[in-house]
């Protein structure tokens, strides 16, 4: 069994989720979805100029790793641009630098101080649905 992913450190999320070609209404599109660790890597090291090294450092996860999520979202982004399909940038394991997100007991609201989601209920409701959610700093 595979271990669960960490999450990832974000700058902040995209101003916009959605690319897709001109001319052609979406939802007669295909769309390849583009998590927000994959964004952030294309940012770091092809928007910002970054080595690995430096761009791994940032996201707090490793080379090796950094280097696979790279490889990925290039390969996304090369075929949406080559076969005409939306691209949505949304979804992933990721902290946002601000700290503005954490898991969240979606049964009654409550904010969980926890690294991972280790299958452990609510300690307020007893609830096992919880999730990763973003919020907006207090």
């Amino acid at each position: 069994m595979p271990r669960q992913k960490r999450h990832r450190f974000v700058h902040r999320e995209p101003p916009i989720s959605v690319y897709k070609p001109a001319g052609i209404p979406l939802k007669e599109l295909d769309e390849i979805l583009i998590t927000l660790d994959e964004y952030e890597a294309i940012r770091l090291a092809d928007f910002k100029g970054m080595n690995q090294r430096e761009a791994c450092s940032v996201m707090h996860i490793s080379q090796p790793t950094f280097h696979r999520i790279l490889a990925s979202a290039r390969h996304k982004i090369a075929k949406g641009i080559v076969e005409g399909h939306a691209l949505r940038i949304e979804g992933g394991r990721y902290i946002l630098a601000d700290g503005s997100g954490g898991f969240q007991c979606t049964g009654c609201g409550t904010r969980l101080d926890m690294q991972k989601d280790d299958g452990r209920p609510c300690p307020n409701c007893g609830s096992k649905r919880i999730r990763w959610q973003r919020w907006n700093r207090p």
